[in-house]
């Protein structure tokens, strides 16, 4: 296997796994982008009396949360008002657990970014650049590779129905390398406001986006194979208009030699001994009999009718 065909295999390979991370973390970053998302969150949840906080506080918190995950900040520090005082909003565990989830959500943004230009390397790159993909082979490609990351949404979808607390906590400990992500419902403000229930809805959310991102890309690339296919009439025109192969030749020359007159068929003396007594020129011309043919049917040329004699003079005549 040459260089350049394994490097494309490669390439493909990458293509097909690159279009659903694209596709899932393209929808974790935007929830995780969207302040709105979460404020609405915090309300359907009511962090609000779980907190003791007001919402107004707790917006705010939101806002430097999203902001934290974009910044360069390593330490993300809120002072708000609880009970009519100032303090912080989370303990230091919390804090350190922030940490790591920044981590993750850079991870996630990072993985984000080089999909995309992966994938818009490789169209570019592999079909409009070196025209080694048609549209058509990349449309296929695409089929694979939402086939792939339609099995990991309803895998992930699956065990968000009926086993999400045991995923959960064992994703947090494949992620982290500490328990500080093992926090009190009853006294940490961070799962106060962000409770399992509100993951386990944006867990749904992503995997949702995710197949609806993955039905439209169906739809148009099966659009595009249905309308760019070969029509069957052409193809059958083709396969007439095909230079007959060497099986054909040699059926017609025995269809040729089994046909009255075409030959003689072998081991038989009688007709070898016929044709050789038979004179040559038995047979009249085929050119020969189409001309008498002809000059037959031609229409022989009419004498002129006879004149008409002048009447005889008066008196020209014998007594």
């Amino acid at each position: 296997m040459s260089a350049m065909r394994y490097l494309g295999m490669v390439a493909t390979v990458g293509f097909v796994l690159a279009l659903p991370i694209l596709l899932f973390t393209t929808n974790i970053r935007f929830l995780a982008s969207d302040s709105g998302y979460l404020e609405g969150g915090i309300r359907r949840h009511d962090a609000a009396e779980a907190t003791g906080i007001a919402l107004g506080e707790l917006d705010y918190a939101v806002g430097a949360i999203v902001r934290y995950f974009e910044d360069d900040a390593d330490t993300l520090r809120l002072l708000v008002f609880a009970d009519g005082e100032e303090a912080a909003l989370f303990s230091a565990e919390e804090t350190i657990h922030m940490q790591d989830v920044k981590g993750l959500m850079r991870t996630i943004f990072r993985a984000n970014e080089v999909s995309l230009e992966f994938v818009l390397a490789y169209v570019a790159g592999t079909v409009l650049w070196s025209g080694e993909r048609s549209g058509r082979g990349l449309a296929k490609e695409t089929l694979a590779a939402v086939g792939v990351g339609a099995a990991l949404g309803l895998a992930v979808g699956i065990l968000a129905i009926v086993g999400f607390d045991s995923a959960w906590e064992r994703m947090h400990e494949i992620i982290f390398t500490n328990d500080f992500w093992l926090l009190d419902p009853t006294t940490d403000r961070l799962i106060q406001m962000f409770p399992e229930a509100f993951w386990q809805e944006a867990t749904f959310i992503v995997v949702g986006l995710a197949l609806g991102e993955a039905v439209v890309l169906i739809a148009v690339a099966g659009a595009y194979l249905w309308f760019t296919r070969t029509p069957r009439v052409e193809s059958r025109e083709a396969i007439a208009g095909a230079p007959e192969t060497e099986g054909d030749d040699e059926a017609d020359i025995s269809e040729d030699d089994d046909a009255p007159g075409g030959g003689e068929a072998p081991g038989d003396p009688e007709a070898a001994e016929n044709a050789a007594q038979s004179p040559p020129d038995a047979e009249e011309p085929s050119g020969a009999a189409d001309l008498q043919e002809a000059d037959q049917k031609e229409p022989q040329p009419q004498p002129p009718p006879p004149q008409a004699q002048p009447p005889a003079e008066p008196g020209s005549g014998s007594s």
